[in-house]
């Protein structure tokens, strides 16, 4: 491994946190490169779970120094409480946390603009998370986002905030019938977040850079999941950034011929949470199950997410859209005691088969799931550490996942342990 792009390849939620910090073992740097604090990586230190919203998971490995790249937007009072959480775990962050000048900032009517607008949607909502993210990327887009850089000049900040305010305020009074927003307090507030940010804020396109020249080993740590990217998932069901592989170039400045590798995770069955298509999900009795089993919460919002089976259309195309060249499969042990598994290697509708993941909302809201049964094994996975541990029809399974991917898989967990995984070629752990 030199510099690796671990991405998630279904919906996001696929375990990304516990690969992330297995591979922060062999890891100098290890940068978030998009999202907010609407992604949650969970990471289970013998039984006790850290989350983590915006802050790389690899920061609890104190060798490792971590990056928050200029893609990611930042909710400042948020990245202080999970400082302020790690510190109480005797975890220090000054000199290893670094973030991008270019980071734009998350304000507090970003988070009511996005709230605003999810209870006008009605039936038509999205699911966010309601913590600005959406808003605040739009911001950027139209010219009107603020940065870390703008906050470290005050002068620019003064002038940036009482032109962004102005239009806010229009906007929440006319459209909303919402107060609005004291520019003053806001001031006064943001220009202490600015004392309290400074130490943590660099020209991070640099620092890597230079990482690279010094041969230090560099992972990109992807939030969300491929089907969540705002250009290649599921479209308008998806968050506000590029989840893919290729929101690690444009998120951080790295340059795409100094990436070595690319990673997928999957989990061996599919989840969703929020809105949108789900064409593979369980029946009722099956989803309960899997949701209790699988511990399918959010990390971020708490919400059930929706449960279904290995939908390999799915994962087909994040492999065509990221290039990937390794599959790490998490929770093959929610499989264990189910007699049959199925996996989705098609969609049908309107007497037309689609074995491409199509754009086409009416098609992916009411396709109908071409499946192949394989038995199931029944048997406890938790113990295996090596291949020849699994059981057979576990083995089967993997092996077929390969055959229809076209791609090898390089590591399953079997656990949230870190010590629950089984290696199969030996090259990530």
């Amino acid at each position: 491994m030199s510099n690796t792009i671990l991405i998630g390849a279904q919906w996001g939620d696929e375990g990304k946190g516990k690969v992330i910090d297995l591979l922060a073992e062999k890891s100098d740097y290890i940068v978030r490169f998009q999202g907010g604090n609407n992604a949650g990586h969970t990471v289970d230190l013998g039984g006790n779970k850290v989350v983590l919203h915006h802050i790389p998971s690899g920061i609890l490995h104190r060798k490792t120094v971590c990056v928050i790249g200029n893609g990611v937007v930042l909710d400042l009072g948020a990245f202080f409480e999970e400082v302020e959480m790690l510190r109480r775990r005797g975890i220090t962050v000054r000199g290893r946390l670094f973030v991008s000048d270019r980071a734009h900032i998350i304000f507090d009517y970003h988070r009511l603009i996005d709230q605003l607008r999810e209870e006008c949607q009605g039936r038509g909502k999205i699911g966010t998370t309601k913590r600005g993210i959406g808003p605040c990327y739009g911001d950027k887009v139209n010219r009107l986002g603020i940065r870390l850089c703008d906050l470290m000049n005050l002068n620019v900040f003064r002038e940036r905030l009482k032109m962004v305010l102005k239009e806010k305020n229009a906007m929440l009074k006319k459209i909303y019938r919402h107060r609005p927003f004291s520019f003053t307090a806001m001031y006064r507030t943001y220009s202490q977040y600015r004392r309290r940010i400074a130490p943590f804020v660099r020209n991070t396109s640099l620092l890597l850079d230079q990482a690279d020249r010094k041969r230090k080993r560099i992972l990109f740590e992807g939030a969300q999941g491929t089907l969540l990217d705002v250009d290649h998932g599921t479209y308008p069901y998806v968050t506000s950034s590029n989840a893919s592989a290729g929101g690690a170039i444009a998120g951080t400045g790295m340059s795409p011929r100094r990436i070595s590798d690319v990673i997928g995770v999957v989990k061996a069955y599919t989840t969703r949470v929020g809105e949108g298509p789900f064409p593979t999900i369980f029946p009722p009795d099956l989803l309960s199950h899997i949701q209790t089993r699988g511990e399918e919460f959010g990390a971020t919002t708490g919400r059930p997410r929706r449960c279904g089976w290995f939908d390999a259309v799915v994962v087909r195309h994040s492999i065509l859209v990221n290039g990937l060249s390794k599959i790490v499969v998490m929770k093959l042990d929610v499989l264990d005691g189910l007699p049959k598994i199925k996996i989705c290697v098609a969609y049908r509708y309107r007497g037309k088969r689609y074995k491409h993941f199509p754009a086409d909302l009416e098609v992916l809201e009411h396709a109908q799931p071409v499946y192949q049964e394989l038995p199931g094994w029944q048997t406890p996975t938790h113990e295996a550490r090596r291949w020849g541990d699994l059981p057979m029809n576990a083995r089967r399974y993997l092996r077929q996942l390969e055959t229809i991917l076209k791609v090898p898989i390089a590591l399953v967990s079997v656990g949230s342990e870190r010590s629950q995984t089984v290696s199969i070629d030996g090259t990530l752990w």
